[in-house]
């Protein structure tokens, strides 16, 4: 008898499974990432925590009264695009572009981990091709321009320049003061060449599991802001989703508080405070 019952246990799990399966796309999915293997990609660790706790020691220890504690290694979602796009009217470049899936700006030197700064506010904005037409033209010449001259660099009617003009006002993108525009940033950072500049081969190691941030802006978001910005003759090849290690360094204070530093792994830069960690 507990036999049959069991039998008919096992038959009525699996149909009822499977008319999830049918019924429920969302319970379907989740069912095959519970059940597939899946491997993550994460940029090379050069620098062990151990290191970088000796070599800044007398940086975030002040004294014997302070003490380490055990550092821990998080990764973070960057965005790797292999590229094309126009150096100059004669030439074409390649390279790979690395941008953050966190704080939403593009790494332009991974070495010193330079990065841009304002491309953050155009993702939440949902700046197009045409803001960019303005915000390029202002921040090649230094920020701010008279309505005069942008009409002349961008070579529009005047119709369609008052036009781009309100849509980035509205999107708190550009400020008029006067007869002047300017970028509604602080120390904008949107002139760069549309490649991260990478010193050292890059390297890559696939995991099966690994302790991830959660990213903020997807891929297709960065991706459209990407091509809005660098203009039409950039294009995207390719896309991985890579992450980048993160030691947290903590320093447990004389007081009871505790003191978090966060580390570049793959460089061995402090990251700044502002940096996204969530």
């Amino acid at each position: 008898m507990r036999f049959i019952s069991g039998l008919m246990f096992v038959f009525f799990s699996a149909l009822a499974l499977f008319w999830f399966w049918i019924n429920y796309p969302v319970a379907r999915n989740w069912m095959i990432d519970l059940f597939k293997t899946k491997k993550y990609t994460t940029l090379e660790v050069r620098f062990s925590a151990e290191a970088l706790m000796e070599k800044h020691k007398k940086e975030l220890l002040k004294d014997s009264a302070h003490t380490f504690l055990e550092p821990s290694l998080m990764f973070h979602p960057y965005l790797l695009m292999e590229v094309k796009y126009s150096r100059s009217s004669d030439k074409t470049s390649e390279g790979l572009v690395l941008w953050s899936m966190c704080d939403g700006e593009m790494v332009t030197n991974v070495s010193s981990w330079e990065t841009t700064h304002g491309f953050i506010d155009c993702i939440r904005a949902g700046a197009d091709r045409y803001d960019f037409k303005v915000i390029n033209t202002l921040a090649a010449s230094g920020g701010s321009m008279d309505r005069e001259t942008l009409l002349k660099r961008l070579n529009v009617e005047t119709d369609k320049l008052d036009d781009w003009l309100e849509a980035c006002k509205r999107k708190s993108l550009v400020v008029q003061n006067g007869n002047f525009y300017r970028l509604h940033f602080q120390n904008p950072r949107f002139y760069v060449v549309p490649e991260t500049r990478f010193e050292q081969h890059l390297a890559t190691k696939e995991f099966r599991s690994i302790s991830r941030v959660r990213n903020t802006y997807r891929s297709s978001q960065i991706e459209g802001l990407a091509k809005a910005a660098f203009g039409i003759d950039f294009t995207i090849r390719k896309t991985t989703l890579v992450y980048l290690p993160v030691y947290t360094i903590t320093v447990q204070n004389p007081d009871g508080s505790q003191t978090i530093t966060y580390w570049n792994a793959l460089n061995g830069k402090r990251l700044p405070e502002t940096y996204n960690m969530d």
